[in-house]
């Protein structure tokens, strides 16, 4: 179990790195273009999530996402306690690869974003980004297990550009990212309804996973 935990500590932690470390340098870099820097945003987040998911799935199942732990909970291939246990290191994890990304850059380390999100595009975005990163996982461990981590890449990657609040999907990358305040922060008071809509999202996949991807 301890090797599962920090397996999920650490790939948390590198997740948020690579979302708040990358967005930084692109907001750096970019010359005030948002659109160059969600791209570099995305193409860096999408290509640490492929590689930690490669390194670390076999350790841990490679959650490092409160949501997906909730659905392997529901099927009943987590322990509540080993479920709770998990969320509780992701969220840390995602904390602390937040203040490291701070370090890097010699920014504050403690901080809280001002950047808002919210209203019900953003929280239907929400919904429907989380929905869609668990029904890719359940389809793949169904079909294709050995391409679980490229296609979750890929959808987060693409996902950062078809919804509207560029798919968190994730409720400990949100809570870490309320205490950044640059490009990938959220306002730390619109970050409740962010993580309630990611529940739903994920809630429905698995309803519909079960239905769908059944075996035969």
């Amino acid at each position: 179990m301890s090797q599962k935990l920090w397996a999920e500590f650490i790939g948390t932690a590198f997740l948020l790195i690579g979302v708040v470390g990358s967005g930084i340098m692109a907001e750096a870099l970019a010359g005030g273009n948002i659109a160059v820097a969600l791209l570099a945003n995305a193409i860096a987040t999408g290509c640490v999530l492929y590689v930690i998911i490669t390194i670390l799935g076999p350790i841990s199942g490679a959650h490092f996402n409160p949501a997906v732990t909730l659905v392997f909970w529901l099927r009943g291939e987590i322990a509540t306690s080993a479920a709770l246990t998990y969320v509780a290191v992701q969220i840390v994890g995602g904390i602390l690869g937040v203040w490291m990304a701070h370090m890097m850059f010699d920014l504050e380390i403690l901080q809280l974003s001002q950047k808002a999100r919210t209203g019900p595009p953003q929280w239907f975005a929400e919904i429907v980004a989380t929905f869609g990163l668990v029904f890719v996982i359940l389809g793949g461990i169904r079909h294709r297990p050995e391409a679980v981590p490229t296609i979750v890449a890929l959808y987060i990657t693409g996902a950062y550009w078809f919804t509207a609040s560029t798919s968190f999907a994730n409720p400990a990358v949100t809570i870490a990212r309320s205490l950044t305040d640059t490009f990938a922060g959220i306002f730390p008071g619109h970050m409740p309804l962010f993580i309630v809509a990611q529940c739903i999202g994920a809630t429905l996949a698995w309803l519909v996973g079960a239905r769908l991807f059944r075996p035969a």
